[in-house]
């Protein structure tokens, strides 16, 4: 990852209040896939006059600005992650929700190889998986 998600949002002239920075900081601590009300939990913890609808705004600005990716895992939940984050595809398990990430050179090179031969470059791409657990 590059810069800071404080550091691009600044470079980018947005005005970072203090709330915001907890926000940015808290999405950017996440290693997971938060909702808007897991980082309305997250942020709030460490300020409590963070009102959830300031978490939203927040959220819909970044995310108007390129900073955070929304991501909609068929759960009716819209999830986020920052945008500048390496590459990766994401597995998601129905029976639990969980969302694995993975990266995988074979199916890399496959995107590549079918962009090609349609006559594209590919500029880049999104995967996602769904399926439910071996049993065993």
């Amino acid at each position: 990852m590059s810069k800071s998600i404080i550091k691009r949002c600044e470079a980018m002239g947005l005005r970072m209040t203090g709330q915001r920075r907890i926000i940015a900081q808290v999405i950017e601590d996440a290693d997971d896939h938060p909702d808007v009300e897991e980082l309305f939990t997250r942020a709030s913890a460490l300020d409590a006059a963070i009102s959830i609808a300031t978490v939203y705004r927040t959220v819909k600005l970044f995310e108007e600005a390129g900073i955070l990716d929304k991501l909609e895992f068929g759960d009716g939940r819209a999830r986020y992650e920052d945008a500048e984050r390496d590459h990766h595809d994401h597995l998601i398990d129905m029976h639990s929700g969980e969302v694995i990430e993975f990266v995988d050179a074979d199916i890399e090179a496959l995107q590549e190889r079918i962009a090609q031969k349609l006559g594209y470059e590919l500029r880049g791409h999104r995967l996602e998986l769904y399926g439910v657990p071996i049993r065993k």
